[in-house]
């Protein structure tokens, strides 16, 4: 085994520029054998990666998820191979040459772009431009967060991110930087790859933006540098760490640089380079090994740089152990919630169970949310620039505000999409649980990063409120429709509909305790009446679905429906057994998720076998699973209206009448 000392010395004789040829190789080996990938940006980008990891980056490999380790998000996701070169060179456990020989190919590690959880080091998932570094906001927050709470002793690090000409043109790169620069995250750094190309060609065919001056704009430190002077970026990244506010560094790039006759083109984005182009890119930048091969000094030479990171850890190690703040940072960092949480929500519910507390669900929530923000001081709440209507703020909460992270509440302003993004990033980086609210119409809006919410298994928790017609006046524009099988269509994401006090106390319990899976929280803006007919300790709503009225006699057809709904269904059940002598059972569906994992004998129970009619007041894509192809639907087939709630209901034929009417039809 070599030694430190022998490592020293032979990365002495080793210069940075042999290092960053040693990520180009291996980039355009990989994309080659895979026939598959985008090996420009990594080519480019090999000297600003090689100076960022070698002197700056605190990272241990052999320990990659330490909590103090800076954060490294690749945002242009479609380079990845600078993301596992450099991985395998720096000696992570799971990143050997094999896995780069695997690139792209099912069941490997290397997947095409970064995925979270699929290789040890990946921050976050990236792919759709413009996520990474929205995400890497909500890291850098909650960095500043957690050492407003346990200090610098044990939280001081910085979020490096390495972003492309597309990240910069989505639109969700602007309400993060907007966002970031407000709040001062001094802390965030970000490379960009001012490599002026696209997969269409130069950028100056579809843009004219001064980005620097849009950075500025938004109070960040802007830097412009040669990225391939190695000691121009090296200078421009320790300016950065010294700035009180966030930084770009704009480094001017070839795209496929080293690549003679296709470097800065297009052509390099995303195609492999072919065997005569790369056999002269190895000629042309002296590397004269067999694919895959790194020569052992250069190896040598990035297992150093690893060192580095090593050795903060462990003095990191020596501060927490000695630490009086230890044990409630470890608390945090686990995630885990203290018992008093859902004690307090047991509490909550037997009180307005006997109360029979009739308001809308998201009053409730806020009502759920000032117990839940009593017993613990890990949920961290926000909302997109409509706190008193979605009601996600309670007493005590103080605000986040730019250079005082102490608070527990975050303003994201008209950012429903980098709220969502920013949300990642806090719930990644670790230490906190947040949730954050806007109107379900905008759940559109939001839609990219909740669904890397869900792909990353992240216990964020979206607050929805004004979920139907119900909202009323603000009409068609704002009334959502489509949103819940939108919402229901992704994989891994529990989408609540409560339709009472009760059921949405128990789904914020449910919403808390799914430690890998997000939750949206879909509420109403109009108040609704009690359901339940008397306490139970049981979560009802853990099963997803569940009888909540038992007819009188043997059952001869079933009503299902979902939040404000449920009180019609129950109203035409009654209307069905006084009326027409005709006994039918409601069945509440707070979350058909929940309910699709029962077993089949629960789901028979609850479903029954007599003709079934739901009522929602949406679309009604994916009902017919649930009520088969004789079940009728009570609900909307186009948009709303601009009119007081009750008038909407009564227009669209979403009414106790209608429930009947359509049973009856059924049975009769």
């Amino acid at each position: 085994m070599t030694s430190l000392a022998a490592l020293k010395s032979v990365a002495t004789a080793v210069s940075e520029r042999d290092m960053a040829n040693a990520i180009r190789a291996l980039a355009m080996d990989s994309v080659q054998k895979a026939n598959s990938g985008h090996p420009g940006m990594p080519m480019g980008m090999a000297d600003v990666a090689t100076v960022l990891f070698g002197r700056f980056i605190n990272i241990d490999p052999t320990t990659p998820d330490w909590p103090d380790r800076d954060r490294f998000v690749l945002s242009a996701g479609h380079g990845s191979m600078l993301q596992y070169a450099l991985h395998c060179l720096l000696g992570y456990e799971d990143m050997p040459i094999e896995e780069l020989q695997r690139f792209r190919q099912l069941g490997s590690r290397t997947a095409g772009h970064p995925e979270n959880g699929h290789a040890l080091g990946i921050e976050t998932t990236t792919g759709p431009l413009g996520q990474g570094i929205s995400t890497a906001v909500g890291m850098a927050l909650a960095e500043r967060m957690l050492a407003a709470r346990h200090g610098a002793d044990l939280v001081d690090h910085y979020t490096y991110v390495i972003a492309g000409d597309g990240c910069l043109q989505e639109g969700i790169s602007h309400e993060a930087i907007d966002l970031a620069g407000h709040l001062k995250l001094a802390r965030l750094i970000v490379l960009w790859d001012d490599n002026a190309i696209s997969i269409d060609g130069p950028t100056s065919l579809s843009t004219s933006m001064d980005q620097p001056t849009r950075f500025k704009a938004a109070g960040w430190l802007v830097q412009s540098v040669d990225g391939h002077d190695m000691e121009a970026v090296a200078a421009a990244i320790e300016t950065a760490r010294q700035s009180d506010r966030p930084s770009l560094i704009a480094c001017r790039t070839v795209i496929g640089k080293g690549a003679p006759n296709l470097g800065g083109s297009e052509k390099t984005h995303g195609a492999p380079l072919g065997d005569a182009e790369i056999a002269a890119t190895r000629q042309n930048i002296g590397w004269d090994y067999a694919p895959f091969e790194v020569p052992d000094d250069i190896l040598s030479a990035w297992r150093e740089t690893a060192e580095r990171g090593q050795a903060a850890r462990r003095a990191w190690q020596q501060r927490l152990a000695a630490s009086p703040r230890r044990e409630a940072f470890e608390r945090a960092i686990g995630g885990r919630l203290p018992d008093a949480v859902f004690e307090a929500l047991a509490a909550f519910r037997k009180e307005n169970a006997e109360k029979a507390t009739k308001v809308a669900t998201r009053k409730a929530s806020e009502m759920a949310l000032a117990a839940i923000n009593g017993a613990t001081e890990l949920t961290i709440g926000g909302s997109a620039d409509l706190t008193h209507s979605n009601l996600t703020i309670t007493k005590g909460m103080d605000r986040i505000a730019p250079g005082d992270y102490a608070g527990r509440y975050i303003h994201y302003g008209i950012r429903e999409h980098g709220m969502a993004a920013a949300m990642n990033g806090i719930a990644l980086h670790g230490g906190f649980v947040p949730y954050g609210g806007t109107f379900l119409c905008f759940a559109d809006y939001a839609r990219g990063a909740i669904r890397l919410s869900a792909l990353m298994s992240q216990r964020v928790v979206y607050v929805m409120t004004h979920d139907s017609i119900g909202l009323g006046e603000d009409g068609p524009t704002h009334q959502p429709i489509e949103h819940l099988a939108m919402l229901r269509a992704t994989p891994n994401l529990n989408v609540f509909r409560p339709a009472d006090i009760i059921e949405t106390a128990e789904c914020w319990e449910l919403a808390l305790k799914s430690a890998t899976r997000p939750s949206v929280l879909v509420l109403s803006r109009q108040n609704l009446p009690m359901l339940r007919q008397a306490h139970s300790d049981e979560n009802r709503s853990s099963r997803g679905a569940y009888v909540l009225r038992e007819p009188s006699a043997h059952r001869a057809v079933t009503l299902i429906a979902t939040g404000s709904e449920v009180e019609i269904a129950v109203a035409a059940a009654e209307r069905l057994e006084t009326e027409h002598g005709i006994a039918a059972a409601v069945v509440s569906m707070p979350c058909w998720e929940l309910f699709e994992e029962q077993d089949a004998d629960y789901r028979k129970s609850v479903l029954g076998s007599a003709p079934r009619v739901a009522v929602e007041a949406a679309a009604r894509l994916g009902w017919d699973r649930w009520i088969g192809d004789t079940g009728a639907f009570v609900g909307m087939t186009g948009f709303g209206a601009s009119a007081p709630a009750p008038d909407l209901y009564r227009h669209f034929d979403i009414t106790t009448e209608a429930v009947a009417a359509a049973a009856l039809k059924l049975i009769i």
